[in-house]
């Protein structure tokens, strides 16, 4: 029995050296990873040819729409690109052969209009950029040999009609177009033919003129005729357009105040209850400009204390008035007399007939009396008026010695009220002439005639020739006028 287990033994572990053997010699099976579902129905697509875009799928890379983006047409490929074609023309050479007219880099480069160029290459128009693109391919195969020897039309993908015709002499055209280089490119679902130009379709030139119609229009707005400002004698400028709840774009006292040279905007009479302005704050600022300028305490206090101008201003200014003071300095307000002042309502009197109902500046008062030489203002005393002249490259109010400077120009200007440092008072010319009794007008007494003197007529030449005449005929004693 030793034997028979000795050899069943050996038997197997022949066996197993064999299977190990096996195991070693045969291939290893990687590990795979789960496919999508979209993967497994691309692939199940690619593998049984059918589903939508098959055609396209299927294009191999010995179709004629490759030559063509690998060919030295590179200019006509970008073209292809930026207008989304690529699809396309993928479906098209799926479904049947197509003949593809390729222009020369150089035409499109050169020899296009650049207008046109950027037309095409605007975002909104690549509707016409891919109708000329398209109708440079026809939907069937057309090599030169193909070419008939009379015109004829043939559909492109543009939907447009092409004629291609064959000369008597082996030339070949396309449209307008010189076909340069017959079967450029041949592939077995197409041909490509070099041209001389580019294709543009009838559809396409129309668009454009269009278009550049229309922006050479735009390019000159409708206006109509030129507006003269009365105030200015200049041409009035159109006001930039304002958005709905924007603020104006003038502040309101500057829209209503007036010009230098002209009366002040109507506004409401005094008492009325409207105010449209903070005439009190204005006035009370122009007083404390005053009292910080110095040297014009002595009028502040008039204004403040001894009167009530102040309130009067305030009020008119909120109702609509602009006013120009012309403000004497405390030393013109020294050289007032006692009898000037005990006056009733002196005080006032006087400074009403320094209130100009203007809003006037020293530029605007030098100009004005630099070109018409004498400038009469109206005052708050009616009727009496203010006479501006130019001196000594100054403005000069008043006459003779009761005359002021203009001393200290634009001490406040805000828009509504304007102050004008003088170096005097003025008075109204009533007040500086003495009062004359009516009695004491001037009599006119007659000449006295005397016998030895008299008063010699003066006669015309032809008269004294007439008395000449009569004097050598004895006859001057006669004539009454000869005497």
């Amino acid at each position: 029995m030793g034997a028979p287990a000795y050899g069943a033994v050996l038997l197997l572990a022949l066996a197993l050296a064999t299977a190990a053997t096996a195991a070693d010699t045969a291939p290893r099976e990687e590990p795979t990873l789960p496919s999508s579902p979209t993967t497994a129905s691309a692939d199940a697509t690619a593998a049984t040819g059918s589903g939508p875009g098959a055609a396209g799928a299927g294009i191999s890379s010995n179709s004629v729409l490759v030559a063509l983006l690998d060919s030295h047409y590179t200019e006509l490929s970008e073209l292809v690109e930026k207008a989304l074609l690529l699809q396309t023309l993928e479906d098209a050479v799926g479904r049947h052969n197509v003949t593809i007219f390729a222009p020369r880099n150089q035409a499109l480069e050169q020899d296009l209009d650049p207008e046109f160029k950027r037309f095409l290459l605007e975002p909104r128009n690549l509707k016409s950029l891919q109708t000329l693109l398209l109708f440079h391919v026809l939907p069937a195969r057309h090599p030169a040999g193909a070419f008939p020897a009379a015109a004829g039309s043939h559909a492109t993908l543009s939907g447009e009609d092409l004629e291609l015709a064959a000369g008597a002499n082996g030339t070949l055209r396309v449209a307008r177009s010189a076909v340069t280089r017959p079967d450029a490119v041949l592939r077995p679902d197409g041909v490509i033919h070099g041209i001389e130009r580019l294709l543009i379709p009838r559809s396409v030139q129309e668009d454009f003129n269009r278009r550049r119609s229309l922006a050479a229009i735009s390019a000159v707005l409708p206006t109509g005729a030129p507006e003269v400002d009365p105030r200015t004698h200049r041409l009035k400028k159109p006001a930039p357009p304002v958005l709905p709840g924007a603020p104006p774009v003038l502040p309101v006292w500057d829209a209503m105040a007036p010009g230098p040279s002209i009366a002040p905007a109507p506004a409401p009479g005094p008492g009325n209850g409207k105010s449209h302005f903070d005439g009190h704050s204005q006035v009370k600022d122009f007083i404390q400009t005053l009292v910080l300028y110095g040297g014009y305490n002595e009028l502040a206090d008039i204004l403040v204390n001894l009167t009530s101008l102040a309130t009067e201003m305030g009020r008119l200014v909120s109702e609509g008035y602009v006013l120009t003071v012309l403000a004497p300095n405390d030393e013109a307000m020294a050289r007032l007399t006692t009898d000037q002042l005990s006056e009733p309502g002196s005080p006032e009197n006087i400074l009403y007939y320094h209130m100009i109902p203007e809003y006037q500046t020293e530029e605007s008062m030098y100009n004005a009396v630099r070109r018409f030489g004498k400038v009469r203002y109206d005052t708050l005393r009616l009727p009496h008026k203010v006479v501006a002249r130019e001196a000594d490259g100054s403005v000069k109010f008043g006459q003779g010695e009761g005359s002021a400077y203009l001393f200290d120009p634009d001490i406040y200007t805000d828009g509504r009220i304007s102050v004008q440092g003088i170096d005097a008072v003025l008075l109204p010319e009533d007040d500086t002439k003495p009062a004359t009794p009516i009695s004491a007008a001037p009599v006119r007494k007659a000449p006295a005639v005397t016998g030895t003197s008299r008063s010699k007529f003066r006669r015309g030449k032809l008269l004294e020739a007439t008395c000449t005449m009569a004097g050598v005929f004895g006859q001057r004693s006669r004539l009454a006028s000869c005497q």
